[in-house]
Parts: structure tokens; C-alpha cells; sequence
């Protein structure tokens, strides 16, 4: 067996920010060395940020890329980081036909046909560093296209399995996808005879993930009879929140060590790994393996640190997290300082302007009561209470003479004058934000609102970032809840006043409003959302679960006519199996409707 130290760079990268990205690699490997680590691993796509979307079609956007890990692996070994190895990710192009020596000229059957008609003659590459030079690179082989990835758009897949000999250990790269598809790499690592494949990873955030995680890298490492090192990014880029959760699984799939959820660290374990002795190359099921020589001399002996597993986080903590996560980091990436947003005294408005709090601090969220003549006294009573709790700024501006006047010129009633009040805000909201440079509007609503509706475009719906768009309104409940349990914990001041979690859910757009004079039940309307969108299942399995027939058709009517409205919606954090925006698309002109087998 040979020692070696392992250091994976759970860091938070920025699309676009090569040269900041550049520069936290250098960071990262200079603490990675500090703390004696002999291989460091940084996420995938570590110089672009992930995902880069169709800059990768850019021909500048692949040079600069390019050019940024040649330059990278000169600078480590200029600034004494040369002798410990460096992986990264970056966007490789297509030797001799990626945009920097000529245009693409593979034909569309092998490369399929991009953007333009350019073709895709990029890859989502790994490279090791090591002595000042690129010593290998590898290219992803599965290119995921579902859900939120657009892979198959832009890259083209690799048909190498590349082993690195380091310190007389046979290591494998991979790339995200390929842990998690059957066959390929990692079938290919367990004839090839490896002690270590590092999978570097760019991993998005959902619920229960996880668990997931673990099981399949567990598998994946009995699959390969090699352990297996993950290294996943942190951090939120647009919809996308990564949670980090790097770790490591020894060969018979044993977690070995995991690190933090949703913080960037250097997370350094020790491996005892087994001496490289395969020679094996050639091709192996539908990919060749190039081997790479840097050193057979082990590592001298050093004593070894104890590894450890940090403490999962709660369900409640977790989604927690990747919200405040996911608000930060669109607002620090966006040049965003300062967030205003309405704030009623419900629930919603309270628990968003909680998130913004702790992603920002108090000092940054501007909070407004919008009163109309239908508004509560207690209305008014919460959302000073709550501005009073978290030290937050805290103005009122009434609506009603605006409402009034508005009203006035165009005589509207029922649903169009309750939407006018709405709207009014919306406009009084944009306004107050356009006047402070670097500020946007958060909007409030939650999923079970957008999912059918039950909001007003260019009122309510109005903003630059939506916190809590992807939750459902029975876990904003619960994440109220939470939060206020967490202050008492602390010995904290609970950030969100009682009565805003107790009362009873109400858009006051008329008199006596209560959501449940337009929706179902949240319990039974939320246990139907989820099934239908997150699970994407139709009416005959909707009925095998249990749902109540009637609140089905009911709310799936009412899912299909919204599409138009969530079109138009800002993003917000995906926390889901299936969020609305870029990883549920579905047509707003469509004749198809989910009913009983009676009505079709």
C-alpha cells in the first residue's frame, strides 16, 4: 500500500471569472500545500464556472479557457506550487477545429450540429498540473441532458480513459456524469486495474440528494474496486445551488471522510492506496486508456490524520441553507448591494425577508408595507414586529390614494381591480428600487402560488430574484418554524413574529380574503403539486397515490392555464427535484390536459 495525502477544494466559482477562478485555485493549492496534501482536486469546469451556457459556443470564450490552464500550470510552478498535483476543470476544444486553429470541421453525424450551425466542438475537460505544465487531460464522457444540463448542446463527448501514475498510485479522472451512469469510466476503472479514481464535479443541490450521493458513489467504487474521491463545488450560480458534501469512499465502498454542506473549505484526507502494478491499455468497452507517467517513488512516511465525517444536516437546515445560499451568491455575482421588498406581514413576505437577512445582513434589506383599504390592523402590527426583530429598514406607503386614482381613469372591478392593488405595488416596489443604484426587488411568492397561479403579473410577481420559488407553502411553514427554533437555540430574538406563522394565509385583495376562497387546502394542494411537477406524474398515477379526484382536477387546471405566468417570473433557487424555470419546460400554447380516462 502507498500513503497520499488528498486535498479536495470544495470552492465557489463564478461563470465567466476566469481569472478570479484562476486565482482561487492558486489560493486553494497554496492552503492545500500548506497542510502537506501531495494532489489537490478543484470542481468541474473550475476556470468557466459551471454552467457557462452558450458562452462555451464562443470561440474567444474556449481560447480564453484554454489558454487560462497553461498559464495556471505555469504559475504554480513560478510561485513554488510545482511539486504537489493540481486538477481542474475547464472548456477544452476539439484538437485542430475548436475555433482557435480553424472552424469546426467534424461532421454533424459524430458532433451534431450547434447553435449557428458551428457545431459542438468543445469538451468539458480535467486537467492534472504538476512541475509547471499540463501533464494529462481528460474529457468528460457522459454528457447529461435532462433536467437542468444542456451538455449534448454544447460539448462533445471524450472516448479516453486517462490514468495518471502519481507517487507510484494508477489514478483515474472523471467528470460528474460519469459516476453517475452505468458502464463507461467506471466500468472501465475496475480492469484497469486503479487504486483511485477522482471524480470532480459540479453537482446541483436538491432535497435528499445526499443520501444519493453517497449510495452511488458507494456503488460506483465496488463497480471500479478502486476508492473514489468527489469533490463537488459550493455556492449558488443563477437557479443553481451547489451544496459541496465532497467525499471519499474507499474500495468496497465504506465512507472513508465527507465534508461540510454548503461552505467552501479544504477538506484533506489521508488514503492508504494500493501500489500501481496494472499495465493494462488498449481499448476497453467503447473507451481507450492512455496512461501518464509522473513519479513511481512513493511518498516519504508522514504521520497520517485522523479523517472525519461531518454531521448531516437536518432536512429543514439543508433547504435552509441552499436558500440563503443561492440568494447571496445571485446577489454578490450580480453586483447587487441592496434588496427592497414587500412586506405584509404573512408569512411569505417574512420568511424571504429572513433569507435576505442572513444572506446580506439587516443593514442591506429594505422593507415596505404596502397597506390598502382591505389590509389588516395585524397586517401592519407583523411586519413592523418582524422589521423590529431583525434591525431591518422599515418604511409604509400606503396604496389606496394611488389605487384610487388609477381606479378612477379606468373604472376597473372584481378580479381586475383586486389585481390593480397588486400591480400598484409592484410599480411602487420597482420604483423605490430604481432609485438606489445596485439594488433589486425580491419578490415573495412560493411554489404552490406560482405553480397555479395564484399571483399577479407585473404585481406580485414583479422583481429581480424570487427566494422562495421553489417552496412549497407547507414547508414555508415549516421553515418559519425552524428558523425561529433555531433562534431560541442560540438564545436569539425568533426572527419571525408567531402570529405570522399562526394566521391564516390571505393576499387582502378584497374583503375577508382568504387563500382558501381560491385554492385547496395547502396539505392536500402541496401533496398534489409535487406528485404532478416534481414527479411529473399523470392522472392515472396521480389516482394510484390517493389524491382526492376533485382537488386533482382542480389544481391540475389550474397548473396548466399558469404557464404563461411563470414564463415571466424572476428565477429563484432550485431546491427541488423539478423546479419551475429551467428544469420544467413545458409549452404555454397546448391543447393536452391531464383528466380522467372518462373525459378524454
Amino acid at each position: 500500500m502507498s500513503a497520499l495525502r488528498l486535498a479536495l477544494a470544495q470552492i465557489d466559482t463564478t461563470v465567466g471569472d476566469i481569472a478570479g477562478n484562476s486565482t482561487a485555485v492558486l489560493d486553494g493549492t497554496r492552503a492545500a500545500a500548506a497542510q502537506g496534501a501531495h494532489l489537490v482536486a478543484f470542481p468541474e469546469l473550475t476556470l468557466t464556472g459551471y454552467p457557462p451556457e452558450d458562452l462555451v459556443l464562443r470561440e474567444s470564450f474556449q481560447r480564453a479557457s484554454r489558454a487560462a490552464v497553461t498559464d495556471l500550470a505555469r504559475r504554480l510552478g513560478s510561485e513554488g506550487l510545482g511539486d504537489i498535483a493540481v486538477v481542474i476543470g475547464y472548456v477544452d476544444g476539439v484538437d485542430g477545429v475548436d475555433g482557435v486553429d480553424g472552424v469546426d470541421s467534424v461532421d454533424s453525424v459524430d458532433s451534431g450540429e450547434g447553435v449557428g450551425g458551428v457545431g459542438r466542438s468543445a469538451r468539458n475537460s480535467a486537467a492534472l498540473l504538476l512541475g509547471g505544465r499540463v501533464v494529462a487531460t481528460y474529457d468528460k464522457h457522459f454528457l447529461p441532458n435532462y433536467g437542468v444540463f444542456d451538455e449534448a448542446r454544447y460539448f462533445r463527448r471524450g472516448d479516453r480513459f486517462v490514468v495518471v501514475r502519481l507517487h507510484g498510485i494508477d489514478i483515474a479522472l472523471t467528470i460528474c456524469e460519469d459516476l453517475w451512469q452505468d458502464g463507461g469510466p467506471m466500468a472501465v476503472a475496475g480492469r484497469a486495474g486503479v487504486g483511485l479514481v477522482l471524480t470532480i464535479n459540479a453537482s446541483p443541490y436538491e432535497r435528499t440528494k445526499d443520501d444519493a450521493r453517497l449510495d452511488l458513489t458507494a456503488r460506483r467504487a465496488r463497480e471500479a474496486r478502486a476508492a473514489v474521491a468527489y469533490v463537488n463545488a459550493v455556492g449558488g450560480q443563477d437557479e443553481l445551488v451547489y451544496d459541496g458534501d465532497s467525499l471519499v469512499v474507499d474500495a468496497a465502498g465504506t465512507l472513508i471522510a465527507r465534508a461540510q454542506q454548503f461552505e467552501e473549505t479544504m477538506f484533506v484526507v489521508d488514503l492508504d492506496l494500493p501500489a500501481a502494478s496494472s499495465e493494462v491499455t488498449g481499448d476497453l468497452l467503447d473507451m481507450r486508456i492512455e496512461r501518464y507517467e509522473t513519479g513511481t517513488a512513493p511518498v516519504p512516511a508522514y504521520p497520517a490524520e485522523r479523517p472525519f465525517v461531518c454531521e448531516r444536516l437536518s432536512d429543514e437546515a439543508e433547504i435552509y441553507a441552499a436558500l440563503v445560499t443561492g440568494t447571496r451568491d445571485y446577489l454578490r455575482k450580480c453586483g447587487v448591494r441592496d434588496v427592497y421588498l414587500g412586506l405584509s406581514g404573512g408569512i411569505d413576505s417574512a420568511l424571504t425577508a429572513t433569507i435576505a437577512v442572513d444572506a446580506l445582513g439587516p443593514e442591506r434589506v429594505h422593507a415596505i408595507a404596502l397597506p390598502s383599504r382591505y389590509s389588516s390592523d395585524h397586517s401592519l402590527t407583523d411586519a413592523e414586529d418582524l422589521a423590529r426583530r431583525q434591525g431591518i429598514g422599515y418604511d409604509i406607503v400606503p396604496i389606496a390614494p394611488l389605487v384610487a386614482a388609477f381606479d378612477d381613469a379606468l373604472a376597473l372591478d372584481g378580479l381586475a381591480a383586486e389585481n390593480l392593488q397588486a400591480r400598484v405595488r409592484g410599480i411602487v416596489l420597482m420604483g423605490l428600487s430604481n432609485q438606489h443604484p445596485q439594488s433589486i426587488v425580491l419578490t415573495t411568492g412560493n411554489k404552490s402560488e406560482l405553480a397555479t397561479g395564484y399571483s399577479t403579473l407585473y404585481g406580485d410577481s414583479a422583481g429581480g430574484f424570487a427566494p422562495i420559488k421553489d417552496v412549497v407553502k407547507t414547508m414555508v411553514w415549516r421553515l418559519a418554524a425552524w428558523r425561529n427554533s433555531e433562534a431560541d437555540k442560540r438564545g436569539e430574538t425568533p426572527p419571525i413574529p408567531p402570529n405570522s406563522i399562526s394566521k391564516p394565509p390571505s393576499a387582502e385583495l378584497s374583503s375577508g380574503q382568504l387563500d382558501s376562497d381560491s385554492l385547496p387546502a395547502y396539505a392536500a394542494l402541496d401533496a398534489v403539486l409535487i406528485d404532478y411537477v416534481d414527479n411529473d406524474l399523470g392522472w392515472s398515477e396521480l389516482m394510484q397515490r390517493g389524491h382526492d379526484p376533485a382537488v386533482v382536477e382542480r389544481v391540475l387546471r389550474l397548473v396548466d392555464r399558469a404557464e404563461y405566468k411563470r414564463r415571466q417570473y424572476p428565477p429563484g433557487p432550485k431546491i427541488s427535484a423539478r423546479a419551475f424555470g429551467r428544469d420544467r419546460r413545458l409549452p404555454i400554447a397546448s391543447r393536452w390536459q391531464e383528466t380522467a380516462p372518462h373525459q378524454t
